[in-house]
């Protein structure tokens, strides 16, 4: 895996990483989801990410076990619940998530969505937490580019590391503005939900593409974002024929021609959309 990307501390990552979301809810799949984080870890998906709310923490401690004795080959992202993010609460929901994932520290911590807290105070005790070495950066998720723009406008808001975002094929709002903003800001984007949850893996015109490729819709859907400079995919899996399947996605480059027939399946937008999140 070749393709990376490069946050504000110069820490390279591979662009395809593993989420976590419904993991760690039923015991009975415990063992396969062991091994599918770890087998990803050793194909080269080594940016994991989770959150406090996930599984109300069973995700953290899911993750903590997988990367027992890896750590140091993984990059590492959690999320604070907006409920948490006050200066107190922030460094509160840092501390337990620490211990649920077994570490000393985090790559990258961010604020899930905007909170009533103003984003200032969370800033604050963001940049604390980096300042003790509890967290390497901070970031955020669910962000809009006015969101950023006010974000940037703070003292040491441009410190700000990622926003992570809903971005697939049926979910290209973000091109309008968003997408744009971070590039020439050079902020990493990372992509939730990139394959829309599995719902993609239907469409005709997707399958069309996948046979041309002798590859899946989902790989075509994987590799067309991972196409793009500064977005970090993290699609979820628990099994690990899937797993393999996302990880093949790497060695698919798509024609101009595919990328043109992907516009005609799925509209990039013309007008400014409301951020969309699930």
């Amino acid at each position: 895996m070749k393709k990376e990307i490069i946050f504000r501390n110069q820490v390279t990552v591979p662009v395809l990483g593993q989420g976590t979301w419904n993991m760690g809810e039923n015991a009975f799949k415990k063992v396969e989801e062991l091994k599918v984080l770890q087998k990803g870890i050793e194909l080269g998906m080594t940016a994991i990410d989770t959150a406090e709310i996930y599984g109300e923490g069973r995700s953290e401690i899911l993750v903590g076990e997988a990367i027992k004795g890896l750590r140091e080959k993984v990059f590492l992202i959690s999320k604070i619940a907006p409920s948490h993010a006050s200066h107190r609460g922030t460094r509160i929901a840092c501390e337990n998530s620490l211990k649920r994932l077994k570490t000393d520290y985090l790559d990258l911590y961010l604020l899930h969505w905007k909170s009533r807290i103003p984003i200032n105070e969370t800033i604050c005790a963001l940049q604390e937490l980096q300042k003790e070495g509890k967290i390497k950066q901070w970031g955020v998720s669910n962000m809009d580019t006015a969101d950023m723009e006010e974000i940037y406008a703070l003292p040491e808001g441009n410190n700000c590391g990622a926003n992570e975002v809903l971005y697939n094929l049926t979910r290209r709002g973000i091109e309008y503005d968003l997408l744009p903003w971070c590039q020439k800001n050079h902020l990493p984007l990372i992509a939730y939900s990139p394959i829309e949850q599995g719902r993609l893996l239907n469409h005709s015109g997707l399958k069309a593409i996948a046979d041309k490729h002798s590859a899946t819709p989902s790989q075509i859907a994987l590799a067309w974002i991972c196409r793009h400079p500064d977005v970090l995919a993290i699609p979820q899996t628990s099994s690990l024929e899937h797993l393999e399947e996302n990880f093949k996605s790497l060695s698919i480059r798509l024609t101009e021609e595919d990328l043109t027939e992907l516009d005609r399946y799925f509209p990039a937008p013309t007008q400014k959309k409301r951020l969309e999140m699930i």
